[in-house]
């Protein structure tokens, strides 16, 4: 959707130079077409709680309000906005103590045995595709969430980690080999 003033549609950089001149409008525009996106991102790099995910979506637009001068429009705006949200979660996994590391293969043991029966509904396989993704450490699930869900460039999710390239690939791989092997019996089903 692409907000219309006067018969003339505004792109997120637009809207945010608007914001930075004090109009709601074009804040309440923004965050109409991120809100979702962004609380689904958070939804799933807080533990699943919506609780959470709705505390740090207001947090973020709350940022966006109060600087937005920096945002840099020489640079896509979604690509900042998951840049900042990315931060705060990293922020918050310091906050709790969650250690950052790569996790072992042989300590994901999602909950997924009982799937074995060939009349799997879609969104129960869905779900068990994300109680997996959930299992994996925040750095892959990170990647994985902003490549395969937000369909960014792994050069565009590599700015939003800060990351080189390379490290983006390598997670992706990881996270994309460890889904497979737990969620193998499902292989028809989903395509990566």
């Amino acid at each position: 959707m692409i907000f219309r003033r006067k018969n003339r549609a505004y792109s997120d950089s637009e809207l945010m130079q608007q914001i930075v001149s004090g109009d709601q409008a074009a804040f309440s525009e923004l965050y109409l077409r991120y809100k979702d996106r962004m609380y689904y991102y958070f939804y799933r790099m807080l533990g699943n709680s919506a609780d959470s995910a709705n505390d740090f979506l207001q947090e973020l637009f709350m940022k966006l309000i109060e600087k937005p001068e920096s945002y840099n429009p020489e640079y896509r705006f979604s690509t900042w906005l998951y840049s900042v949200a990315n931060n705060m979660c990293k922020n918050e996994y310091r906050r709790r103590g969650i250690r950052q590391e790569f996790q072992e293969a042989e300590a994901l043991e999602p909950q997924i045995d009982y799937l074995s029966d060939s009349s799997i509904e879609h969104e129960q396989v869905v779900e068990k595709i994300f109680a997996t993704l959930d299992s994996l450490g925040e750095e892959h699930r990170s990647a994985f969430l902003l490549r395969y869900r937000e369909g960014f460039s792994i050069k565009e999710v590599a700015e939003i980690l800060e990351l080189p390239e390379g490290t983006v690939k390598s997670r992706l791989f990881y996270a994309k080999k460890l889904l497979a092997e737990k969620l193998e019996y499902l292989k028809d089903e989903i395509e990566f």
